[in-house]
């Protein structure tokens, strides 16, 4: 066999032995993926195993140190000496200085209870514990929010802005006609869903913006304001279109909410409610189940965001519509969540400008 001949047999042959060795079975990228998932799951669950039984820890440690101060008058010092020997003992492993021996004593001071624990506030990593065990006084509220943080995967950073806002007050307050308009088993979800007020503190829009101003503020920070919706929320689009007859309509932002199975139609309102805002989005609801709605949604639902409401106009307004339709304000400012009373004492922003001009 000449040489040109033998050597371009030879490049094949090495090119069909390199081919059988990297062709891989049709399959494989989905095993490959499946396996991948499986061993992320692994992971979350050990780290969250890991997580339960360093809190349990902190809390018999907590314990037993209100035990001791019970019993046999363990005082400061004692508590002090104790952080140096643990540290002394276990080197490589934090978490036993004196300030956060403090903080298991009062974490198992706040929850006597060891159930709720092993069922709740154990499924909440120590800083979120801490945070809570600081920013609240009452049990109760520690605990509505030790349940929401584990329902919406909060970060501590979400959490303390959760707790700054008040959302505790704040969920499933907003006027709405769910109990006429949705059938009973999904009226309480629907309405512990929409909360009122809103609060984006985030947002930095001048006084005289318009509803578009407002709206475009709002997408641009659409991660934060889902967050502020809350959990179950996902963004469809802002200006959404809708032909009727022969006209064109856009809602503000569209909304679908994955437990309630359904759209949710969010307009905007730089003004107090008025009774028309309402007729306007009973018309929204109607054509979205119309032209959007699968067959497997649940009917739309309304939510009308406003700079104020009176809650009798809101009543009124909402009490022959046949869409179910929510009402809320929405506020930039923590200060707005101040009582009334107070607020009104409150110098505004030109107040405080004129001041400091003259």
């Amino acid at each position: 066999m000449p040489v040109k001949k033998r050597s371009t047999a030879l490049r094949t042959v090495k090119k069909r032995k390199k081919t059988s060795v990297t062709v891989l079975p049709k399959n494989y990228t989905a095993v490959l993926e499946a396996v991948k998932a499986r061993i992320r799951a692994a992971q979350l669950k050990a780290a969250l195993a890991v997580n339960h039984e360093l809190v349990l820890l902190y809390w018999h440690i907590g314990k037993e140190i209100i035990e001791r101060q019970d019993k046999e008058g363990w005082g400061s010092k004692v508590v002090e000496r104790l952080a140096k020997d643990l540290h002394r003992e276990f080197p490589g492993m934090g978490g036993f200085s004196r300030s956060n021996l403090l903080y298991m004593r009062s974490f198992a001071e706040a929850y006597p209870d060891g159930s709720i624990v092993q069922q709740l506030v154990g499924q909440l990593p120590w800083g979120h514990n801490v945070l809570l065990l600081t920013k609240l006084k009452k049990s109760e509220h520690r605990l509505w929010y030790a349940q929401a943080t584990i329902a919406n995967g909060w970060s501590r950073t979400v959490l303390d802005a959760q707790v700054a806002t008040h959302a505790h007050r704040r969920q499933g307050k907003a006027l709405t006609n769910f109990k006429r308009t949705l059938p009973a088993e999904r009226s309480d979800l629907a309405q512990q869903t929409l909360k009122d007020p809103y609060t984006f503190e985030f947002l930095n829009i001048a006084a005289d913006a318009r509803e578009r101003d407002l709206e475009q503020a709002l997408v641009g920070h659409i991660q934060k304001v889902l967050l502020e919706l809350g959990s179950g929320f996902a963004f469809v689009g802002r200006q959404v279109p809708l032909k009727v007859g022969r006209k064109d309509y856009f809602l503000d932002l569209l909304f679908y909410h994955l437990k309630l199975r359904c759209y949710v139609v969010v307009e905007l309102k730089m003004e107090a409610f008025e009774p028309e805002h309402a007729g306007k989005m009973n018309f929204y609801l109607t054509a979205v189940d119309e032209q959007l709605r699968h067959p497997d949604d649940k009917p739309s639902i309304g939510l009308l965001l406003c700079k104020d409401n009176d809650k009798l106009v809101v009543e009124y307004a909402l009490r022959d519509m046949a869409k179910p339709i929510g009402v809320a304000e929405w506020r930039t400012r923590l200060v707005a969540t101040l009582p009334k009373g107070l607020r009104a004492a409150l110098p505004s922003v030109k107040e405080i400008e004129r001041e400091l001009s003259e």
